[in-house]
């Protein structure tokens, strides 16, 4: 069976030698041109270098300000509207049950629409409008700690 180590190239393309001759097509300037920053040994500036105009990297501004993304708290968003489904009480298993929260997952319960019915509900973090429904409409708003 054919390996990828067996296979070999078909012809190998041979190093340039410069200086060597006119004849050679590479004598005298080799290859470089005459004159000029780029014929000199050790002609080229770095990658960076925008031929003395100002390089982007320092045109643009440097990372600012402070960024809390590591330790930020996150929430799965549950709104009143979708605890309309719950009877009587409604607390993080009910949601993962229901696909409304993962596993390990902190909830926080919002006041977007209408809550007919009393319900206790349970959370790790609840709206201010979201607690003032729950009870208006009888139920009890538990945070949990």
């Amino acid at each position: 069976m054919l390996k990828a180590t067996d296979l070999k190239p078909k012809f190998r393309k041979r190093k340039r030698r410069v200086g060597r001759g006119t004849s050679s097509g590479f004598g005298k300037t080799c290859g470089r041109g005459h004159k000029g920053q780029k014929s000199r040994a050790g002609g080229t500036k770095g990658a960076r270098f925008e031929g003395g105009q100002t390089p982007i990297y320092r045109r643009l501004p440097k990372k600012r300000s402070f960024k809390n993304y590591p330790f930020r708290s996150e929430f799965a968003v549950i709104n009143l509207v979708q605890l309309g489904k719950f009877e009587g009480e409604a607390g993080l298993p009910q949601f993962i049950a229901a696909g409304l929260a993962s596993e390990g997952e902190r909830v926080k319960i919002l006041g977007k629409g209408e809550i007919s019915k009393p319900l206790k509900v349970s959370s790790h973090k609840f709206s201010r409008s979201a607690k003032e429904k729950i009870e208006k409409a009888g139920g009890s708003a538990i945070e949990y700690s």
